[in-house]
């Protein structure tokens, strides 16, 4: 069976590996289809002619498809378009035919690899062990352009490049791996010029001389949030997977993504660089095409009619109980077992399903009044044996002793979490393939009122819930009242709402964060200690990425300060040992580097802020930085309105500004005692009185 695909000459390369490395097919006669559906003045007869005699078709044919999972067989015209780099082309001149949305291509913007296997019905899974080789060099080394240091798994190869090239040959040669784990993808370019440049005519990294770039870099919104994507190329016969584009590969391990392969149909290298939503998408056009559902290029599904109590009601998120700020003992944590997708499967919130017209003025939606048909939807389909999975390889987890097996099972079980996370949001993103937004509604009303009567139970049995967040409950006891046992609780509730509610784990402790402005609590910001000795922090500054490690380790120390002493005053007197620390000059400025990510080119800023000095001086020192990429520094001289504000992490400066770490040291420090009353302002009055103390006794 091929696991990855090359194309050259207009023909298809599909590489499958043996005992001694890897062999290939060559299939000549591939050409990839799409399809195109008729509405209102369209003919499908007419665009038949047209197509006919386009020059990027090879064949036309009119066939039964069914155009959305709302609709029966309908006869629609299947494409067969000569060329890949044709496809999107052909489709945008069909869709300019007539008014909008009069002839709709299908089947469009698939991936090249993962359409090839669609198409013809390939499963592309490895059949034995991938050997996998990680590569990874300095950036120094790509920005100028030699590399003379090169890591080879965990060995470290040092010298000139014609050297550095020969040692890896060697390897390439005596390993022959399947996988490149690369730090950047910019390696295969870098590592092709300097085989040019020494006068290495027979370099080469894939299975078969030569390379190929898929795609350029670029940047992308998410969210609001601003992304890099790096640039993709692509070697014969191997996989390339890049660590600074990979999200899924970074949060499993390499069983995690083979699962995901078995369930998405898409190969291993475009998997790697997928979204979430991408790989989603994916297994969900397999349950499409299982029901002989087309994929659509562009959203068509509008906004039904709503009344305007359905939009109040409807414009709100998951619920969320506002915390009750402080340190509060003795806390346990319930939490629903992916709520979410079990919300999906248990109450057939599907696309195709939700507002259905056979069940209309049927109220199945609490507060919204949206019907759900009782025929069983295509998203439950797909998520029901993801959660069925993802709960056997947590009970095996529980039970195995054998390493080996528990990385096993805890990269498929990661691989799965994260796809049943975004099943949720993904229905109400706009350019989801078969999303609805009413479906994303219903999920948001189910789980408050899930909530909502789990705390009336844990209330009305001696608990007092004092925080509440999407899944998650926090209840500790009622003083004077008799309690009943959490267990039966949790069964109670489980079998009402028929979703588990899992007991997850017991604090000792556990405070709650008010916000910086005022004394209501922060949603996401807390910090505890469980009873097993673990500490756990949310939302404050060690878990933001560009929090300094300095800062981070000072933070975790005041916390276990906390731990021990319970008091403010004994917090404040131990930050002033860090703060002494960071006085003294000494501590080395690798810990003291701010990692932030870039949101804009550089000449999009109008103000001149740390981040913008950053991008100044990477620029001159020609380390460009774009958006959606990091840039890395320390804070040399804050006071400075130039680019000697800061020094990038990657010169390695010596110095650093002192008052600057403080302040971020005394920020740390609020977020730890600011549960139990005192602020900045206090924490200042506090070493100050302790300083003029020290002096006095001088």
């Amino acid at each position: 069976m091929p696991f990855t695909f090359d194309y050259r000459d207009g023909d298809v390369l599909a590489w499958s590996l043996t005992d001694e490395g890897a062999t290939y097919t060559r299939d000549e006669s591939y050409t990839p289809t799409i399809y195109v559906s008729a509405h209102g003045a369209g003919h499908l007869a007419d665009a038949a002619d047209v197509l006919r005699g386009h020059p990027a078709v090879s064949h036309v044919r009119e066939v039964s498809e069914r155009v959305s999972f709302r609709h029966d067989t309908e006869p629609v015209l299947e494409v067969g378009v000569t060329e890949l780099d044709a496809v999107t082309m052909l489709a945008h001149t069909i869709a300019g035919w007539g008014s909008p949305g009069t002839y709709r291509p299908y089947n469009v913007d698939l991936s090249r690899e993962y359409r090839y296997c669609l198409e013809n019905d390939i499963m592309p899974l490895p059949e034995r062990e991938l050997r996998v080789l990680s590569l990874s060099t300095p950036e120094s080394n790509l920005s100028r352009g030699r590399i003379t240091t090169l890591k080879l798994d965990d060995e470290t190869v040092e010298g000139t490049p014609a050297e550095v090239l020969d040692v890896l040959s060697v390897r390439l040669d005596a390993q022959d791996p399947d996988v490149f784990l690369l730090s950047t993808s910019e390696l295969v370019p870098a590592l092709y010029e300097q085989a040019r440049q020494v006068g290495n005519d027979e370099f080469y990294l894939g299975r078969l001389p030569g390379w190929e770039r898929l795609a350029g870099k670029s940047t992308y919104t998410s969210y609001g949030r601003v992304g890099h994507s790096p640039a993709r190329y692509n070697l014969p016969g191997r996989v390339i997977i890049d660590r600074s584009n990979t999200f899924m590969w970074n949060q499993t391990n390499l069983d995690g993504c083979l699962d995901l392969v078995k369930r998405s149909g898409k190969p291993l290298q475009e998997l790697a660089w997928a979204s979430i939503g991408n790989i989603l998408t994916a297994i969900e056009i397999k349950e499409a095409r299982r029901r002989g559902v087309l994929v659509p290029w562009h959203s068509w599904r509008h906004e039904q009619f709503k009344t305007m109590n359905q939009l109040h009601e409807a414009d709100r998120g998951g619920f969320t109980f506002a915390p009750k700020v402080g340190l509060h003992e003795d806390v346990h944590e319930l939490d629903f077992s992916s709520l979410y997708p079990n919300i999906i499967v248990t109450r057939n919130v599907s696309p195709e399903k939700i507002r259905c017209d056979c069940h209309a003025g049927r109220e199945d939606v609490p507060g919204l009044g949206y019907a759900i048909c009782d025929e069983r939807g295509y998203l439950p389909n797909v998520l029901e044996p993801l959660i069925a999975d993802r709960d056997a390889y947590k009970r095996e987890l529980a039970e195995t002793d054998d390493p080996a097996r528990r990385a096993v099972l805890e990269g498929r079980s990661n691989a799965l979490k994260w796809i049943l996370v975004s099943s949720f949001g993904y229905q109400g993103f706009s350019n989801a393939k078969f999303g609805r937004i009413e479906c994303h509604e219903a999920i948001n009303a189910f789980a408050r009122q899930i909530l909502l009567d789990a705390k009336d139970v844990f209330e009305a049995n001696g608990w007092r819930v004092v925080h509440g967040i999407v899944d998650s409950l926090w209840v500790t006891a009622v003083e004077d009242e008799e309690q009943t046992p959490l267990d039966e609780l949790a069964k109670e509730i489980t079998d009402a709402v028929g979703i588990r509610l899992e007991y997850e784990t017991a604090y000792d402790w556990i405070a709650f964060v008010p916000l910086r402005s005022s004394n209501a609590g922060a949603l996401t910001k807390y910090f505890g200690k469980k009873a097993s000795g673990e500490y756990k922090y949310r939302g404050i500054e060690v878990r933001q990425r560009s929090t300094p490690p300095f800062v981070k380790e000072a933070q975790k120390d005041l916390i276990e300060t906390l731990d021990t002493h319970r008091t403010p005053e004994a917090v404040c007197d131990r930050l002033q040992v860090w703060l002494g620390k960071l006085r003294s000059g000494k501590v080395d400025t690798a810990e003291l580097v701010v990692t932030n990510r870039v949101s804009k080119s550089l000449e999009e800023y109008s103000q001149s802020t740390r981040n913008v000095a950053a991008l100044e001086r990477a620029a001159k020192l020609g380390r460009s930085r774009g958006p959606g990429q990091k840039v890395q520094y320390v804070v040399v001289d804050d006071a400075a309105d130039d680019i000697d504000r800061v020094a990038l992490a990657s010169e390695h400066p010596s110095e650093y500004d002192v008052e600057f770490y403080c302040d971020l040291l005394l920020r740390a420090a609020e977020s730890v005692v600011s549960p139990l009353g005192w602020r900045r302002s206090r924490i200042s009055s506090y070493l100050a009185e302790r300083v003029d103390a020290s002096l006095s006794a001088y």
